[in-house]
């Protein structure tokens, strides 16, 4: 793994899964990882934890959909480290059913959680946060396979990562000539706690099991199995690094070959 200098880091939804995977990934070479999750109780325990280990990690609670809670993270992260210079925009949500019994408030949820907060945070990040002062940095979002393609019973999370994917191509060629990158990694199915729900939805539409939908699922997989969080994180690693400074406008695949686009 390049290492890179050590970097104000701020991660949000890192209290479980690819987000807390990303964490430890990024404090292991070094940053000072400033994280978030909706839930303060959660963000106390990850950050308890993960000093113990030695890392360099605070944080504090922020409901990535309240456009005041993002200014307070952003301002609580520059005060407790300095400006920011990387970015990892995880938070998300799953959500999806048959598409013509969608109702508004879930569509409207699931936009404003996967989508309308990337924007959000990426814009605080570069004003207040310091970065475009700076002129330098990394952003990083975690995107999906089913941002690239159709997710059956998943309209509203597959429209919400496409925005993703097109959100991160358009800033990166924006910011390309800051010394700025911007970039999605996309993971395909990797076990995380939102994967279990996500199971569980599925196996209630199709009246199944949820291990007949596990099944299923890695069937589709070419190399049989799930990925996992630390595998996700391992890209997001590099990213930062200096070693990635020709890398940008790009959308990335951890999937084990589940797509090849």
């Amino acid at each position: 793994m390049s290492r890179t200098p050590q970097r104000i880091a701020a991660v949000t939804g890192a209290t479980s899964g690819i987000g807390l995977a990303v964490t430890r990934r990024l404090a292991e070479q070094g940053h000072r990882v400033y994280i978030c999750a909706r839930t303060a109780s959660a963000v106390e325990l990850t950050v308890k934890e993960l000093r113990k280990d030695g890392l360099d990690v605070a944080g504090s609670a922020c409901d990535v959909t309240d456009p005041q809670d993002i200014a307070t993270f952003v301002r609580s992260a520059v005060d407790r480290y300095g400006p920011i210079e990387v970015l990892v925009n995880n938070a998300g949500r799953s959500g999806g059913g048959v598409t013509a019994d969608i109702d508004d408030d879930l569509w409207s949820a699931v936009i404003d959680t996967n989508l309308n907060s990337v924007f959000r945070m990426t814009r605080e990040v570069l004003n207040t946060g310091g970065m475009r002062q700076l002129n330098r940095g990394r952003i990083v979002n975690i995107a999906s396979t089913a941002g690239k393609q159709g997710v059956v019973l998943g309209a509203p999370y597959s429209a919400s990562k496409h925005g993703v994917v097109g959100f991160t191509k358009a800033l990166g060629n924006e910011l390309a000539p800051t010394g700025i990158t911007v970039n999605a990694v996309c993971p395909g199915y990797v076990e995380t706690p939102m994967a279990q729900r996500v199971r569980q939805g599925y196996a209630g539409v199709w009246n199944t099991s949820e291990d007949e939908v596990l099944a299923k699922f890695q069937a589709k997989i070419p190399l049989g199995r799930y990925s996992t969080p630390d595998e996700v994180a391992g890209l997001v690693g590099y990213l930062v690094t200096d070693t990635a400074a020709s890398i940008t406008a790009q959308a990335i695949n951890v999937c084990g070959g589940l797509g090849n686009f």
